[in-house]
């Protein structure tokens, strides 16, 4: 592939991925605040099972990519972890939406960069520039300048994205090593495909757990607005386009080019 083609090839990755993104924190938000449906986890749920079944549908039926096999106990791992990672980061990010504003949130979220430079280090000991490091600075202290003037400001939602924060940096550091790791090597959809249904896993038991009423209140809310299961669905899908793209965009720039 041309130079020009593999950027023209990214920049069409990148903007499906902000496309995506923005429709599916639009969509968290409307959900999760105007119609009363109080539960994220059950909502990220939903968004791993679409991805699940969409992988399954595009590579069994589809036949868009080729299936691969786990080679190793060493690789399950690392999807595991991936998978764990990625149900606290995105959990986290939703819960946080039910205390600050979208806006903040997307402030919060623009520290992510330092933490995947720090990941990025401590797990597979790669170096930036210090030019890349410096770039970083005006970024974490824009947001704790904006965390001060912040007039819905609120501690633990603060904390908790700060965390969602944290883990989506690990996870993007650790997708790129099962993307790219030539022992390792997978494809966007195969990965998708694995990590999903662990996902969905664990995150049952959290959801019956800590949100044990939600068929009760969501079967009703269904009823009253009917408006309200076309958009879950919608919003699923597009958790695929934006977690399929995510991995797509690592694979063919970095873990940290993907955050910047």
């Amino acid at each position: 592939m041309s130079s020009k083609k593999q950027a023209l090839f990214i920049s069409s990755l990148v903007i499906l991925w902000y496309s995506a993104n923005i429709g599916v924190l639009l969509l968290n938000k409307f959900l999760l605040s105007n119609y009363g449906f109080r539960f994220p986890i059950f909502l990220t749920m939903c968004h791993m099972s679409a991805c699940a079944i969409l992988s399954y549908i595009s590579i069994a039926f589809l036949k868009l990519v080729p299936l691969q096999a786990i080679k190793s106990r060493s690789q399950f791992l690392k999807i595991a972890t991936l998978s764990v990672v990625f149900c606290a980061s995105v959990v986290g990010g939703n819960i946080s939406l039910r205390y600050l504003a979208v806006s903040f949130n997307q402030a919060v979220g623009a520290t992510t960069p330092f933490f995947t430079a720090l990941f990025a280090f401590l797990l597979t000991l790669k170096r930036e520039a210090w030019v890349t490091y410096a770039a970083l600075v005006p970024v974490v202290t824009g947001v704790v300048i904006a965390s001060g003037g912040e007039p819905g400001f609120h501690l633990f939602g603060f904390i908790v994205c700060v965390s969602a924060t944290a883990a989506r940096a690990f996870k993007t550091v650790l997708q790129g090593i099962l993307l790219s790791s030539e022992g390792e090597k997978l494809n966007s959809m195969n990965l998708l495909l694995y990590m999903s249904p662990i996902a969905v896993l664990v995150l049952l038991p959290a959801t019956l757990i800590m949100e044990p009423n939600v068929l009760e209140v969501t079967l009703p809310l269904g009823k009253e607005h009917k408006f309200m299961w076309l958009l879950l669905l919608v919003n699923s899908v597009l958790a695929y386009a934006a977690n399929l793209s995510n991995f797509l965009v690592t694979k063919h720039t970095s873990a940290l080019t993907l955050q910047v």
